[in-house]
């Protein structure tokens, strides 16, 4: 019996570790990069039948079950009529059918092996994190919890506040209550407000540790077009100071000799040693054929192949994660001098 899982706007950790969980051979992976809009565009539905075809030509000389590419070409009609992120990633084996749109724009492509090419769900995860943004004026206070490209309130919260005569008083109950939000539902917090009312906050403040950034101006009830790009611009700036301290730590573990660099060495101390930190560069993908023991690589331009893995890149982050450790995406050319790829052990 087929399962169909629920489409959703945007992967959550649960989505990402369901598809990494997946070891059910074919898998067929078909990721393509989307034009947002409220209805997927014909040239997006162009482009995700094309990949489609490809995917069911390669079925074909694989010689997989019957009914795989009419599976996906179904999944592909089904997503035409939604709204559409920046990319889409649409999944199918003999039990599972899937559809995510992501907040990032992903290679058109196709991907068939034995699990399912989730690289860029978790750089989705990677690129725009929960956040928490404090929207605060003289007058009132609100709280919106944001991911994948969404603004809304959580939940359960002490918000929204309102204002008494002393203005000062009123900051501190907005500080204890989001202090109170934060330490059961820890996040990075980006402040949206006029330039004073947000300057006096943060020096008043006891829960600015984790503190992303400010958006200032009259905005505390723009609409969410206006106001989820500018809290994606405080986002991205965080992200790249995340990128520095992975740079970093790798720098420290180099000092002890707990840095592996390359590839071939990742993915032989990924299987035998214990991995901590994987960093990787957003653009590296390599396809490759496995060693009998799985443990080496061998690169391959016959992608097409059934014996090729297309992406072991793909399949290092799973490992990774898998054995405990996280990854770190840094931008193209940072671990230039590293083969692209370096993992850090315990």
């Amino acid at each position: 019996m087929t399962a169909t899982v629920p489409r959703v706007p945007g992967p959550s950790p649960e989505q990402v570790v369901l598809l990494q969980s997946v070891r059910e051979e074919p898998c067929v992976s078909l990721l393509a990069t989307t034009t947002p809009a409220a209805r997927m565009t014909d040239a997006d539905a162009r482009t995700l039948q094309r990949l489609a075809r490809e995917a069911g030509a390669r079925l074909a000389r694989d010689g997989a079950p019957g009914g795989l590419a009419d599976a996906l070409e179904d999944l592909v009609s089904a997503a035409r009529g939604e709204p559409t992120g920046a990319g889409i990633a649409l999944y199918v084996n003999r039990t599972l059918r899937q559809v995510v749109r992501l907040p990032v724009a992903v290679p058109d492509r196709v991907v068939v092996d034995p699990t399912f090419a989730t690289r860029d769900l978790v750089r989705a995860l990677h690129r725009i994190p929960r956040h928490v943004v404090l929207l605060l004026s003289e007058q009132d206070a609100r709280l919106l919890e944001g991911g994948a490209g969404t603004l809304r309130p959580p939940r359960r919260s002490p918000f929204p506040l309102r204002a008494d005569d002393d203005a000062g008083d009123f900051l501190r109950r907005v500080d204890r209550a989001l202090g109170t939000f934060l330490r059961l539902h820890p996040a990075p917090l980006v402040l949206v407000g006029g330039h004073r009312v947000v300057g006096r906050f943060r020096r008043l403040s006891r829960n600015t540790g984790r503190l992303a950034g400010t958006v200032t101006g009259n905005l505390t009830r723009a609409p969410l077009s206006v106001l989820v790009p500018r809290v994606r611009e405080v986002l991205d700036g965080y992200l790249l100071s995340r990128q520095g301290e992975a740079l970093a730590h790798l720098d420290r573990r180099r000092s002890r000799q707990a840095v592996v660099e390359g590839i071939d060495a990742a993915w032989l101390a990924a299987r035998r040693e214990r991995p901590e930190m994987l960093a990787v560069e957003e653009g590296f993908a390599l396809a490759a054929r496995l060693s009998a023991d799985g443990d080496f690589l061998v690169p391959a331009d016959d992608v097409e192949h059934p014996d090729v893995v297309d992406d072991v890149v793909d399949e290092l982050i799973e490992t990774v994660l898998v054995r405990g450790g996280w990854v770190a995406f840094v931008a193209d050319g940072a671990l230039a001098g590293s083969g692209r790829v370096a993992l850090t052990l315990r």
